[in-house]
């Protein structure tokens, strides 16, 4: 699936669930330890009046919708009557049909057998799992609350409740972690069979823990060996890379996420979601944010006043942020798509375009851009290249 797939009318739906069991302290998402009993109802309801302040706001009717992806926090804490209500609704409003595709996040500590059943009657059709490692020291060292049985016992509920299109989060570059061990964590994770695979370098993120207080971690050369190794091994077992954290066995990429990285529009609610949308009537693009904290998102919801802020991407905000996506994509993106999605000029691309193939970045062929090896190694060099002067 490419970038001139999807209509530049099309939409994709995020839905934010913010709490969890615990924080992690390698996490910088919007996310808070559930301390008291999770508002189950109250949240399904402002999550349904956010949407309708959302649509209220579209030009165009009924959007086509690529997806929707429930992500968290952890949304398995939800149970399955809240997150059938919550589609149910959302079917209410928006076209939902076999073909969309709907995720949810699980976090293996809370897999319930009932919950997974009531997901996938619900409509669910693909889960992700945050699975992390496969080693109990490891998974001691990054905070999370279940051992390597548990991931393993999830994976088999999920199978059992219907769901035969699984990712697995696995994270490598891990504290005390050498090569043998990051080896033997992914061969585990693809002993389990999943249909995708998100595969990631532990990194030390601002306001964090382990920022703050770092673990003893692999370094660069090592990180580098490990990342090597794990691309072989995924290609070895018939995952492609497709992006550069995610590996897909035939037809099952992520549908929601390569709309993200196409650049496409949508729609994001729930305490600290994002959306983008283009205006065509405008041709301005807008970003928006709700309330981080969960209470502030509630209160807001209950009130005239707009929920978030939101701001209009200037030119150069669009041209670094298409390309911050687009260039992710192992198979880069046709320039067609530039025009279709940001309403800019192919002008506008054309000095960062030639910087890059010059440094030996990018490859062009035809209208067809995409990294080279090299530039997937060195993304960040790459992205400079877009950066405005």
């Amino acid at each position: 699936m490419t970038g001139g797939e999807h209509s530049s009318s099309a939409l994709s739906l995020y839905i934010h669930i913010p709490w969890c069991v615990r924080k992690c302290p390698y996490c910088d998402f919007n996310s808070h330890a559930a301390r008291e009993p999770i508002p189950e109802a109250a949240y399904v309801a402002a999550l349904l009046g956010d949407l309708d302040r959302e649509l209220t706001g579209l030009t165009q009717w009924p959007p086509p919708l690529v997806s929707l992806f429930i992500g968290g926090g952890t949304p398995s804490l939800f149970s399955g009557d809240a997150i059938a209500r919550l589609l149910a609704g959302i079917g209410q409003r928006l076209p939902l049909d076999p073909t969309t595709e709907i995720t949810l996040e699980a976090n293996p500590g809370t897999a319930d057998a009932a919950n997974f059943t009531a997901y996938r009657a619900a409509g669910v059709n693909r889960l992700s799992l945050g699975v992390q490692s496969l080693s109990a020291d490891r998974l001691r060292d990054l905070g999370r609350i279940h051992g390597p049985d548990e991931a393993r016992h999830a994976f088999r509920l999920a199978r059992q409740a219907g769901f035969d299109n699984i990712n697995l989060d696995l994270m490598y570059g891990l504290p005390h972690q050498g090569l043998p061990q990051a080896r033997e964590d992914l061969t585990q994770a693809l002993a389990l069979a999943p249909e995708h695979l998100s595969y990631y370098q532990l990194t030390l993120e601002p306001n964090t823990p382990f920022h703050a207080t770092p673990p003893p971690l692999p370094d660069d050369d090592l990180g580098a060996d490990m990342q090597l190794q794990g691309l072989e091994l995924l290609s070895a077992s018939g995952f492609a890379q497709y992006e550069v954290s995610a590996h897909a066995q035939s037809g099952r990429q992520c549908r929601h996420n390569l709309h993200y990285w196409t650049f496409g529009d949508y729609l994001g609610i729930g305490a600290g979601a994002h959306g983008k949308r283009r205006d065509p009537a405008t041709g301005c693009t807008w970003r928006q944010a709700k309330p981080r904290q969960p209470a502030a998102y509630l209160q807001a919801l209950g009130s005239p006043d707009p929920v978030g802020s939101r701001w209009m991407l200037q030119d150069e905000d669009l041209v670094l942020e298409f390309a911050m996506n687009a260039l992710r994509l192992t198979a880069g993106f046709d320039r067609r798509r530039f025009t279709q999605s940001t309403g800019l000029d192919l002008d506008r691309l054309a000095t960062p375009l030639t910087s890059a193939v010059e440094a030996g970045l990018l490859a062009i062929r035809g209208d067809w851009v995409r990294p080279t090896e090299r530039g997937r190694w060195f993304l960040n060099d790459l992205l400079g290249h877009f950066m405005p002067d």
